[in-house]
């Protein structure tokens, strides 16, 4: 009788403690989502943002609003993004920089990625194309490290869009992988560099596809190498730097959502799933075919796992180029 008597009772607790634990997930969103995006309006990461921004609306019935806070080397929103409450009304977009390159890039962050952030789903990622001027006669990467062999060190000179960019970690992995030494010139976006390239006043450089690919099919500018593991659907006659003889040559230029640290696992396990749907609408997919990015699916801990090793590899180049923005 009394083993009956506690055996119900243990029973009654068990489902009164399921009915008090929290179903966040079933019950949220019931308001608008922010979004920060921790750069200006108007480039790639604020454009994909507000596709995919589009797409959520659409499978949770609230507003998703793209709230845009620049400046810092990404470091003001990720602030604001670290800072927000925990409640699943904040997301943000966090990247290669502010997720993993600026760990080692900067002596100080003003936000912890550990501490303060929680992955959510990895949604974009895309790779570098290598280019050389008009007036370089190299025909492939071979050439172009043969030429620059024949030069005194640091004096052939790679552009970048600026100290701690994709573009300029590719440099300096490529010098890595190689042995040679190059001059970098880091300008204020890739514009300027793009000028002085065409102009044969800089020698090469390593930039995303999706902004290169205009003068490479216009014939301005010469594409070498692509540095994915595969080629480029956009330009399938070039070969992967690892085809090309750079063996083991990798660099992404990718993206993906975060919330501060701290919110509800489960409403995080609902933005992964409800991501990952949202990256399969044909808006996302033809979108992205067209600028070369590409579309990754995965678990809240793949993404927070890719985070890691990436942290672990551009520390390495980082501590190679000596480079510091504190």
């Amino acid at each position: 009788m009394l083993k009956n008597l506690w055996r119900a009772t243990a029973i009654s607790l068990g489902l009164a403690l399921t009915a008090m634990a929290p179903a966040h997930a079933q019950t949220w969103p019931t308001k608008p989502i922010k979004f920060i995006v921790p750069t200006p309006p108007g480039g790639s990461p604020d454009m994909i943002s507000r596709l995919l921004a589009g797409e959520l609306e659409k499978q949770l019935g609230q507003p998703v609003v793209v709230d845009n806070r620049a400046g810092g080397g990404g470091g003001i929103g990720m602030t604001a993004i670290a800072r927000s409450a925990p409640d699943g009304y904040t997301i943000g977009y966090g990247n290669v920089n502010t997720l993993a390159i600026n760990r080692s890039l900067f002596k100080k962050l003003p936000y912890d990625v550990n501490r303060d952030i929680a992955p959510v789903a990895q949604f974009s990622y895309t790779h570098n194309l290598l280019v050389v001027r008009p007036s370089m006669t190299v025909k492939n990467v071979e050439e172009l490290l043969a030429y620059i062999r024949q030069q005194p060190p640091g004096t052939v000179t790679g552009a970048s869009p600026g100290v701690g960019t994709t573009g300029h970690m590719s440099l300096a992995l490529f010098e890595q992988m190689t042995g040679v030494k190059l001059n970098h010139i880091p300008y204020q976006g890739s514009s300027a560099a793009y000028q002085d390239l065409i102009g044969n006043r800089i020698d090469l450089m390593f930039d995303n596809i999706g902004p290169l690919s205009t003068h490479v099919q216009a014939g301005t500018l010469r594409a070498l190498g692509f540095t994915g593991e595969k080629r480029s659907p956009l330009f399938p006659n070039i070969p992967t730097m690892a085809e090309a003889g750079v063996k083991g040559f990798l660099m992404s230029a990718w993206g993906g959502i975060v919330a501060p640290a701290g919110t509800p696992k489960d409403i995080v396990q609902r933005l992964n799933k409800e991501i990952n749907i949202a990256m399969k609408s044909k808006t996302m997919t033809e979108a992205f075919a067209k600028i070369g990015n590409n579309i990754p699916e995965g678990s809240v801990e793949d993404f927070a796992r890719f985070i890691q090793a990436e942290t672990d590899k551009w520390a390495v180049v980082v501590k190679h180029t000596g480079a510091s923005l504190d």
